[in-house]
């Protein structure tokens, strides 16, 4: 426990000298995630069900004159989505396979992520940039929050820079050392900690779960009924 408690110490030393929560690992140890993650994945099924009133309160919007929105209306329901965000998180991944994890607030601008990305490099002083894809685009507008540059709950860039691939330098970690060893830090951690009893049965990430299809009696209805016609 002692080892995991030293571990735990330095993550939180880390973290403390960049002001941010931070995480390091290999990207090709864990599933490919999409560039924009969606907070429709939290949604349950029942807010996909169409129902009678949906219809009728579809058609009630079609026919709203969207002029009747002001200004000041459209800038409170604006307000009123970003509130509701309270982070960003923002996943760096380098040539060499390694990714950085970083939380944000969605009001910080992209320069707080350019700043904290030379902070961890192993080169600080070696020119680089950052970029989406697809399709590639560079990162240039620096003073853009994170919401506005659609990086909210969270987002995939990438790591580039100019140096020659034949100078030896593609061969050495682009993350300093300090930064590389949350990755066995972390590791430590978890292989401490102490497994807890459950009168559950332990599931197993060893595949696609069998689904049991319900009688159709019971069944849900996803799909649009017959008599919507748009």
């Amino acid at each position: 426990m002692e080892a995991s408690s030293s571990a735990q110490a330095k993550i939180a030393d880390i973290r403390e000298k960049l002001g941010r929560e931070v995480r390091v690992f290999e990207t090709s140890s864990i599933s490919q995630r999409p560039i924009q993650v969606s907070s429709a994945e939290d949604e349950s099924d029942d807010f996909y069900e169409f129902t009678p009133a949906d219809y009728y309160r579809l058609l009630a919007t079609k026919k709203e004159d969207k002029s009747l929105k002001t200004r000041k209306l459209r800038e409170a329901e604006e307000a009123a989505r970003r509130s509701k965000l309270t982070k960003a998180v923002i996943r760096v991944r380098f040539p060499d396979n390694h990714t950085l994890e970083a939380t944000f607030h969605p009001s910080e601008k992209i320069q707080g992520l350019i700043d904290l990305v030379r902070r961890v490099l192993a080169h600080p002083d070696n020119a680089f940039y950052l970029y989406t894809t697809p399709p590639k685009k560079q990162i240039k507008d620096f003073s853009q929050d994170f919401y506005s540059a659609g990086f909210v709950p969270g987002a995939i860039v990438y790591f580039a820079n100019d140096q020659p691939k034949d100078d030896g330098a593609s061969s050495t970690p682009y993350l300093n050392e300090e930064i590389l060893s949350l990755k066995n830090l972390e590791v430590m951690t978890k292989a401490e900690e102490p497994v807890e009893s459950s009168s559950e049965p332990a599931t197993v990430d060893s595949g696609p779960v069998p689904v049991e299809h319900e009688p159709k009696s019971t069944e849900k209805k996803t799909t649009k009924p017959k008599w919507f016609k748009m």
